[in-house]
């Protein structure tokens, strides 16, 4: 159940953002030479956020369901959680400060798509704060009040559910957009 105070585009990118992608077609990747470790690895980081994102709302699912302990999950949450806000909010300082700017140089195009990922970034902060404040409540719950730490974890499922939601959609236009411009304009090598 998704929580609908949040929301996610759900639209593709514009066909005018997803210009070289009909030339650079996403199955065609791997075998481009200009495809390089660097992009390698950033779309490893793309697929790590979101088996974590997905961990974090299984493990939620299993508490809710009485298969897992309070204690286990408190402390998976606090690990995995805290790596996973932690992570994003860094890989999209990252992303903002040195991997679009030179996106935009090379292909103005970018500049485009660079507003909707930008918008997308901020909508998710707003949902990594929630999800933040409300694991961490349910965290010190899980010490103090083990019925109302298993009743707040819904929020935490739901919150969960929409930052997997926001990832399935964000990181899938941040690569199609950003990786056909890498491949033709041989970037990252």
């Amino acid at each position: 159940m998704l929580d609908t105070q949040y929301s996610i585009r759900e639209a593709d990118m514009p066909e005018d953002m997803r210009f070289l992608l009909n030339t650079y077609p996403r199955d065609t990747w791997e075998a481009h030479p200009g495809f390089r470790e660097k992009t390698q690895h950033w779309m490893a980081a793309h697929q790590g956020f979101r088996m974590l994102a997905e961990r974090v709302r299984l493990d939620t699912e299993l508490l809710l369901d009485k298969d897992m302990a309070l204690d286990d999950y408190a402390a998976r949450l606090s690990f995995l959680g805290g790596r996973l806000v932690g992570n994003l909010h860094g890989h999209h300082g990252w992303e903002d400060r040195s991997y679009f700017p030179e996106l935009c140089a090379a292909d103005p195009r970018f500049a485009a798509g660079l507003e909707v990922l930008e918008q997308d970034h901020a909508d998710l902060d707003v949902v990594l704060d929630d999800f933040t404040r409300q694991a961490n409540r349910v965290i010190k719950l899980a010490e103090l009040d083990e019925g109302q730490a298993r009743d707040e974890a819904g929020a935490v499922l739901d919150q969960a559910t929409a930052i997997e939601a926001f990832l399935n959609r964000h990181l899938g236009d941040e690569e199609d957009l950003a990786v056909p411009i890498i491949l033709h304009h041989r970037l990252r090598g």
